[in-house]
C-alpha cells in the first residue's frame, strides 16, 4: 500500500502548463529515458540534469493546464517524480494523473512555506504534507479510497486487469 511518500522538494509557480512539463515538439519520442530527458524543460531547462529520482514537485495554482495529452504525467513518472503537490490542478491533468496511478495532492498552504530542497513527506491516505526541515504540517485534500486503490495498482488499466484476473481464478 502506497501511503507515505518522501522526497526533496522542487518548487514551481502558478499555471505550469503541459508544454512546460513536456514540450510538444518531443511527442514522437517513445523511449522512457528520452522522454524523461525533457521533463519540465519549458520552465527549468536544467531540471532533467539536476533532478534526483524520488523528488516531489510543489507548485501553485492550476498545475498542468493546457493540453489534455497524458504525456505530461507520463514524463513526470518516467523522470522519477514521486508526486506533485499543488494549490490546484487543471482538471484534465489531475484526472490523467489519477488514471495513470500518479499521486497528485491538492494542498493550498504548502507552496508558500516549503523551500526548494526541503525534505517533504506526504501521507496520501490522510492528505497531509509535512516539511521535515521545519516540522510544519499542512492539511491537503484527502484522496478517496477509490483513488487510493487506483494509485496502489499503478493506474486504472492495471487495476481493471487485476480485477479481471482475480474473477477468472
Amino acid at each position: 500500500m502506497i501511503n507515505l511518500i518522501e522526497g526533496k522538494a522542487w518548487i514551481f509557480g502558478d499555471n505550469i502548463d503541459t508544454d512546460q512539463i513536456y514540450p510538444g515538439r518531443y511527442l514522437e519520442l517513445t523511449e522512457p529515458n528520452k522522454i524523461a530527458a525533457h521533463a519540465m524543460e519549458g520552465v527549468d531547462p536544467n531540471f532533467s540534469k539536476d533532478f534526483k529520482a524520488g523528488g516531489i514537485l510543489v507548485a501553485g495554482d492550476n498545475f498542468g493546464c493546457g493540453s489534455s495529452r497524458e504525456h505530461a504525467v507520463i514524463t513526470l513518472k518516467e523522470s522519477g517524480v514521486s508526486a506533485v503537490i499543488a494549490n490546484s490542478f487543471a482538471r484534465i491533468f489531475y484526472r490523467n494523473a489519477i488514471n495513470l496511478g500518479f499521486p497528485a495532492l491538492i494542498c493550498k498552504d504548502a507552496r508558500l512555506k516549503i523551500k526548494k530542497g526541503d525534505r517533504v513527506t506526504i501521507d496520501l491516505s490522510a492528505g497531509t504534507v509535512t516539511d521535515v526541515e521545519s516540522g510544519e504540517a499542512f492539511q491537503g485534500e484527502k484522496l478517496s479510497d477509490h483513488v487510493m486503490k487506483i494509485i496502489e495498482n499503478g493506474g486504472v488499466i492495471p487495476m481493471i486487469k487485476a480485477r479481471i484476473s482475480s474473477t477468472r481464478s
